[in-house]
């Protein structure tokens, strides 16, 4: 028998705990043809999500996928994103999640190998005057707010990806 992935396990718990501590919660997610996200938000391959309560509709979080309904400029769109494509999931307001690499490639459906990759290691994340700043999603809407990619005031912190 193949071995459960513990990732969907993690997200969820991440999840939750950014809910039960009134944190915001993101997903960065490696976008792909088995990914249907809103492309016109898509940058370098990768869109970053409010799956907040607020920002979201009918959130399903599965072993093999994560599904929901956000508003984009106002649209309602319908979200499936696999969850081997997810690179994080993170509080928005202080950056404390946890990173995963993407294993694009697998359907939603595909089982898992018989061997699972290790997990990646964990790594101190450089300060965010460093870092680049992702923009942030409205609660109600999952759109960039302003089309800025500089940092913004009040120091809001990032997760940056290290390979």
């Amino acid at each position: 028998m193949a071995e459960i992935s513990t990732k969907p396990y993690m997200l969820r718990a991440i999840y939750e705990w950014c809910t039960d501590s009134g944190y915001t919660p993101y997903l960065a997610v490696k976008v792909d043809s088995a990914t249907t996200v809103p492309m016109e938000y898509v940058k370098k391959g990768e869109i970053v999500l409010n799956i907040s309560y607020g920002a979201t509709s009918g959130l399903k979080m599965d072993n093999d996928s994560i599904r929901f309904h956000a508003r984009f400029g106002g649209v309602s769109r319908e979200i499936f994103i696999p969850v081997n494509n997810v690179m994080a999931i993170y509080a928005n307001e202080n950056g404390q999640g946890m990173a995963f690499e993407p294993v694009l490639g697998q359907s939603a459906t595909a089982p898992a190998p018989a061997a699972e990759p290790p997990a990646p290691a964990l790594s101190s994340v450089p300060s965010p005057s460093s870092a680049p700043t992702p923009v942030p999603a409205k609660p109600d809407d999952n759109g960039p707010d302003d089309g800025g990619d500089g940092p913004k005031k009040g120091g809001r912190p990032t997760l940056t990806r290290i390979k």
